[in-house]
């Protein structure tokens, strides 16, 4: 994917080509119609495999998601706003790519870290409620949360774009 001797700017961009490949491919599965007129729509939904399976991309999708992942997690506050704009950009992407639920330390940091990228998505009211079932997990999980909300909040958006305050704020308000 990425070369060890690239810069930072090249990287990003080597991913933003995987990511629009994968974008492109989860498209007509983000896009799709739901006869919610059908009784059995819910159902219908809930049998179908996880898009990123239907679309045939979930290596690739993870794969560039995780490469994101570390890009927003090691780079400075330009590499991070480059990557919020590709979760902007390419909102099939956003909407179907995820990593597998991971009851560690790290697990948990990772999910935070996309959710911080992501910033907000389509939908802050939907952030805040994953955020808390992400949270609860981790409790049970006996995750100590509060270290891990607070390092990833410092990475995160300072700007309120919906009125419920901004990522860093909504996660510092979680630990």
């Amino acid at each position: 994917m990425t070369r060890p001797d690239t810069e930072p700017m090249t990287a990003i961009e080597d991913i933003e080509e995987q990511v629009a490949l994968v974008d492109a491919a989860l498209r007509p599965l983000a896009n799709r119609l739901v006869d919610t007129s059908d009784p059995d729509w819910a159902d219908k939904m809930r049998q179908r495999p996880a898009p990123m399976d239907e679309a045939g991309v979930r290596a690739e999708a993870e794969s560039a998601l995780r490469a994101l992942l570390a890009v927003y997690a090691q780079g400075d506050e330009a590499l991070r706003v480059s990557v919020r704009g590709l979760f902007s950009r390419y909102t099939s992407f956003r909407w179907a790519a995820h990593l597998p639920v991971e009851p560690t330390p790290e697990g948990f940091r990772q999910r935070l870290l996309h959710m911080s990228a992501v910033d907000h998505g389509n939908d802050t009211r939907d952030e805040l409620l994953s955020l808390r079932d992400l949270c609860a997990d981790a409790r049970t999980a006996g995750i100590d949360i509060r270290p891990i909300l607070t390092e990833v909040a410092e990475l995160s958006s300072r700007e309120n774009k919906c009125g419920m305050g901004s990522m860093r704020d909504i996660l510092l308000g979680a630990a």
